[in-house]
């Protein structure tokens, strides 16, 4: 090989090594800052391709995704001097890429310990302006609200960090203060069960009696109207025999002398009468006939 093309081959070499340190791609889940002797030059570099200063710049990238900060349950003094275990979580992602590096170094461990001391401090604030009642079940929306638009100001500023959204997953009680509240709750609906009862009671025994009153009105007025009805047949039965009696007093008293004997003896084969008895009246009309 001629020494015109070894120093080619040795010149292509340097330019691609060069290029190889000098050359970088930055993606589009990516934010990154150029140092050069550890100070920064460019504090947020843009997703593509790019150029430093090979052996005087470095790049530090940085996950610029929503990332999750899931703390561990932690307990909180409420204003009523009741702990509470909140276990909450958080959607953060970095907002100033120079700030997040000089309060972190870049490194994200650190971050999450920083952001998730922001995160106690504040639900330790918020927990203790507010019940119990409150926290569990009152107001746990508008204390999330209030916390993310608080801590985002806070974190901005000092960590170059944007809270996206914060989470209660759960809240709980203490062991101790759990059975108290249960026992609580449970005293509290057995009294409104007493009350509810009570009140069926009263409400059952007033429409019994109103279902008596009414029984009672129902049977003396169909008793009522039962007598007067049969008043009312008897005397026209009394006028219709009447009526019959008048027209043939004799045919009447005839046939009510013909009941009387059909009556009579189909009872008893023996009578003890007299024998001129007005009872055989018609026989003897008969006998002597």
């Amino acid at each position: 090989m001629s020494p015109k093309a070894l120093l080619s081959l040795i010149v292509l070499g340097v330019l691609l090594l060069v290029a190889s340190q000098g050359l970088y791609v930055i993606n589009e889940t990516e934010r990154a800052i150029k140092l050069q002797f550890g100070e920064v030059v460019d504090n947020d570099i843009k997703p593509g391709l790019h150029w430093k200063v090979p052996f005087m710049q470095n790049v530090k990238r940085f996950d610029a995704r929503v990332l999750t900060l899931d703390t561990n349950p932690s307990h909180f003094l409420t204003s009523g001097k009741k702990y509470v275990i909140v276990d909450s979580f958080t959607k953060w992602r970095i907002k100033d890429v120079n700030s997040y590096y000089k309060a972190t170094s870049g490194n994200r461990q650190e971050a999450s310990n920083l952001l998730a001391n922001l995160v106690n401090k504040g639900l330790r604030d918020e927990i203790a302006n507010r019940t119990l009642h409150e926290v569990v079940s009152g107001e746990r929306d508008q204390l999330m609200t209030k916390l993310t638009a608080a801590l985002n100001t806070q974190t901005q500023d000092d960590l170059g960090i944007e809270i996206l959204d914060m989470r209660v997953k759960a809240v709980d009680l203490p062991d101790d203060l759990s059975a108290s509240v249960y026992n609580r709750m449970s005293a509290e609906r057995e009294r409104e069960a007493r009350e509810h009862r009570s009140q069926g009671k009263e409400l059952s025994e007033g429409i019994q009696a109103d279902a008596d009153r009414q029984k009672t009105v129902l049977e003396a007025e169909a008793y009522r109207d039962a007598e007067r009805t049969k008043g009312e047949g008897d005397a026209e039965a009394a006028r219709i025999y009447a009526s019959a009696y008048n027209k043939d007093p004799e045919f009447y008293a005839f046939t009510r002398s013909l009941k009387a004997y059909t009556q009579t003896f189909s009872q008893s084969d023996v009578l003890l009468l007299e024998p001129d008895s007005d009872f055989f009246r018609y026989m003897k009309d008969a006998q002597g006939k």
